[in-house]
């Protein structure tokens, strides 16, 4: 017993074993940061693929207009229009249409809400708009999903793959923006690159998340969960007893 105590320790305290569970404790912690960042990235990897005399990318651009912040993935500008990327890396079977708050992700008889990503990427578009005075008519939203999700959203060319979004843009031929250089000027002069700016954006998105979501609990950011009593069934939060929180 003793001398298997002793081949555990040593395995244990072998340093490749040390990094080993370092790493997998980082990717079950940031597992959502990473897939996130892999979405990016496949995302920007496809948009290389534009020719680079007439299209100009754009990564991570973070402006202010009127008091609010918006973090935009990608903006490509060109003679063909300014086209507002957001990219979202789901899984699983989603639903719901360009105009949905929500949409829905369906994991056997569990449904789980996400808002809405050509919603959210409007009000990048508006925000494009006020920044470079240009009409809203001349910025494009899409909305990039470089999972292999199974996708049953009703939209009008908003939604595309990473494999399809370099057809997608340039399938705009005519000229709408006589000066690209201008544009992509006021862009990066206005790029947030503050740290702390950023920060506090996405601590008050995160806050707004839970705010807004409806699986999200209101008073703790718990998980919303069904349950039954004897008066019937009612939403309540999966922290409970710590948590009181219900609703119809």
């Amino acid at each position: 017993m003793a001398d298997f105590i002793k081949v555990i320790i040593t395995f244990l305290t072998n340093p490749f074993v040390i990094l080993f569970i370092i790493i997998d404790i980082l990717l079950v912690i940031y597992s959502k940061k990473i897939i996130g960042w892999f979405g990016e990235l496949w995302t920007k990897q496809a948009l290389k693929k534009l020719p680079k005399d007439k299209y100009i990318v754009i990564n991570d651009v973070f402006i202010k207009t009127n008091g609010n912040t918006h973090q935009i993935d990608h903006v490509i500008v060109s003679p063909y229009g300014i086209f507002s990327v957001e990219t979202k890396q789901y899984n699983g079977f989603i639903t719901g249409n360009k105009y949905d708050k929500y949409w829905i992700r369906h994991v056997g008889k569990n449904k789980y809400y996400y808002s809405n990503p050509i919603r959210q990427n409007y009000g990048h578009v508006k925000a494009l708009s006020e920044l470079l005075n240009v009409d809203e008519s001349k910025i494009y939203n899409i909305v990039c999903i470089p999972s292999k999700a199974t996708l049953k959203i009703q939209h009008d060319g908003e939604l595309v793959r990473y494999d399809t979004i370099v057809d997608k843009i340039l399938s705009y031929k005519d000229v709408i923006i006589d000066d690209v250089s201008l544009i992509v000027n006021i862009i990066n002069r206005n790029n947030i690159i503050d740290k702390k700016i950023k920060k506090e954006h996405i601590r008050n998105i995160r806050k707004n998340v839970i705010d807004k979501d409806p699986n999200k609990c209101p008073k703790c950011g718990g998980q919303l969960v069904e349950r039954k009593s004897k008066y019937g069934k009612f939403i309540g939060c999966s922290n409970y007893p710590k948590c009181k929180y219900t609703k119809k």
